[in-house]
C-alpha cells in the first residue's frame, strides 16, 4: 500500500497524537534532571552537546523506523533483532530492553510518590511511600491497560498542561536569571553529562507502537519522530538556560546539592524563586513531565512484552501483561528510594548507548547490505553514518564505565 493511501486512512490528529507521545517521552524525568548535570558545565558547553545528543537519538529512532517498516506494522524490537541480528541480539535486545524500561520506570515512580507525598503533607489526604508508590503506579496503570489510542488522548491533555505550566514558570523565572550565572564553561564536564542527556532524548522503546498507531504511514512516523524530538531539544534548551542562569552552582540550595540528593531540579528552584506561584507551578510541571514520560515509556514496554511472549492483547492477557509491567516496577520503586538520577544516568549510559545505538544501526546495517532489504533508506550517510554511530556509542559506554569505576 502507497504512503499516500495509507495516508488517507490516518486522520491527521493521530500524527499529533504521535508527535506529542514522541516528545511526552522524552520530556520526562530527563527535563527534571537534566540541569543537575549541565550545570557542571555550563550553559554554552552543555546547549552543544544537547544539540549533538538530539542528532543522534533522532537518528537512531529513524534507523529504528527503516528496521520496522521492513518487518512489517505490529513487529516489536525483540522480533526486529530476532530476525535481523539473530538469536544473540535478541537475547542482548531482550535484556537491555527489559532493564531500560524497569530502570526509567521505577524512577519515575519514585518521584512521583515522592510529588504525591508533598500533597498528602497538605492534609488533603494521609499516604506513606508505600502508599504513594502503589496510587501512582497503579492509578496511571489502568491507562496502558485501555490501550494507545487512550494513553494518546490523555497523553495529549497532559501534554498541554505541561506546556503551560512549563511556559507560567519560563514567563515568571525569565526576570531572574543571572547573566553570571550563564558564564561558566567546563567543556570537560559537558562530555560526562552526555549519559544523562541521551536519557533527555530516550522514545525509541515505544516507536514500535507508533507504527500501528499510525497505520504503517512512513510520512508521518518520520515527521513524528523528528518533529517529537525537535520539540524537547527546544524546551531543553530554554529550560537549562531559566535553570541554570537562576539557581547557583553552589549552596544549600544549589544545583550540586540537588544532585547529591538525588532531587528533581524543581526542588531547588523553588527555594531560589521566592514566589508562590513558581512553587505551584513547579509541582504540576513536575508531575505531568513524569506522567507523559511515565505512560511512553509503559506502553513501549507493554507491547514488547505482548510481542516477545506471543500474548494477544485482548481478554485477561492485557490484565496479566499491564500487571507484569507494574508491579514489579512498584515493588523496587518501593524498597530503593533515591533511585531518581542513578536510573536515569545508567539508563543513558548503558541502555540508549547500545539499545538505542548500536542495535539499530548493526539491524540497519545488516538489513541493508547482508539480506538486501528493499525501501527507501530512512537515514542519509550509508556505512560512514553507521559507523559514526557504533562509534560514539561505543565512546558512551566507556565513559558510563569509567565514571562508574573512578
Amino acid at each position: 500500500m502507497s504512503d499516500s493511501s495509507v495516508e488517507d486512512n490516518v486522520h491527521i490528529g493521530h500524527l499529533f497524537g504521535a508527535i506529542f507521545l514522541v516528545a511526552g517521552t522524552c520530556i520526562g524525568g530527563g527535563m527534571l534532571a537534566l540541569p543537575l548535570m549541565t550545570g557542571l558545565a555550563g550553559f554554552i558547553p552543555s546547549s552543544v552537546m544537547l544539540i549533538v545528543c538530539w542528532v543522534f537519538m533522532t537518528s537512531t529512532g529513524l534507523l529504528f523506523l527503516e528496521a520496522n517498516i521492513w518487518l512489517g506494522s505490529g513487529k516489536h524490537i525483540i522480533t526486529m533483532a530476532q530476525e535481523l541480528l539473530g538469536s544473540a541480539g535478541k537475547w542482548v535486545t531482550l535484556v537491555l530492553y527489559l532493564y531500560i524500561c524497569y530502570a526509567s520506570l521505577v524512577a519515575y515512580v519514585s518521584v512521583g510518590s515522592d510529588l504525591l507525598l508533598e500533597v498528602s503533607f497538605t492534609g488533603a489526604i494521609t499516604l506513606n511511600k508505600t502508599g504513594a508508590c502503589i496510587l501512582f503506579g497503579l492509578f496511571f496503570g489502568v491507562f496502558i491497560y485501555l490501550g494507545t489510542n487512550t494513553v494518546g488522548r490523555i497523553n495529549s491533555l497532559l501534554i498541554a498542561g505541561m506546556v503551560i505550566s512549563y511556559f507560567g514558570i519560563v514567563m515568571l523565572g525569565t526576570k531572574e536569571v543571572s547573566t553570571h550565572n550563564l558564564t561558566l564553561s567546563r567543556w570537560g564536564s559537558s562530555i560526562l553529562a552526555i549519559p544523562i542527556l541521551l536519557t533527555s532524548f530516550s522514545f525509541q522503546t515505544m516507536m514500535p507502537s507508533l507504527t500501528p498507531y499510525l497505520k504503517g504511514n512512513v510520512k508521518y512516523l518520520r515527521w513524528a519522530i523528528i518533529l517529537g524530538t525537535a520539540i524537547p531539544l527546544v524546551a531543553y534548551l530554554i529550560w537549562d538556560w531559566l535553570i541554570l542562569g537562576i539557581v547557583p552552582l553552589e549552596g544549600e540550595h544549589g544545583l550540586r546539592s540537588a544532585m547529591q540528593a538525588a532531587l528533581p531540579v524543581t526542588r531547588p528552584l523553588q527555594y531560589v524563586v521566592n514566589n508562590p506561584w513558581v512553587y505551584y507551578l513547579a509541582g504540576f510541571f513536575s508531575f505531568f513531565a513524569l506522567v507523559t514520560s511515565f505512560l511512553g515509556i509503559s506502553l513501549g514496554l507493554y507491547d514488547f512484552l505482548a510481542d516477545g511472549l506471543k500474548v494477544a492483547k485482548r481478554g485477561m492477557n492485557k490484565l496479566w501483561l499491564t500487571f507484569v509491567v507494574f508491579v514489579p516496577t512498584i515493588i523496587f520503586a518501593i524498597f530503593v528510594p533515591n533511585i531518581f538520577l542513578a536510573a536515569l544516568d545508567s539508563t543513558g549510559g548503558y541502555g540508549d548507548a547500545i539499545l538505542n545505538g548500536i542495535i539499530p544501526a548493526l539491524m540497519v546495517w545488516r538489513g541493508r547490505y547482508l539480506f538486501k532489504k528493499e525501501g527507501e533508506q530512512r537515514l542519509a550517510g550509508g556505512k560512514p553514518t553507521l559507523l559514526i554511530i557504533i562509534i560514539f556509542s561505543i565512546f558512551v559506554v566507556v565513559l558510563e564505565t569509567v565514571m562508574r569505576f573512578k
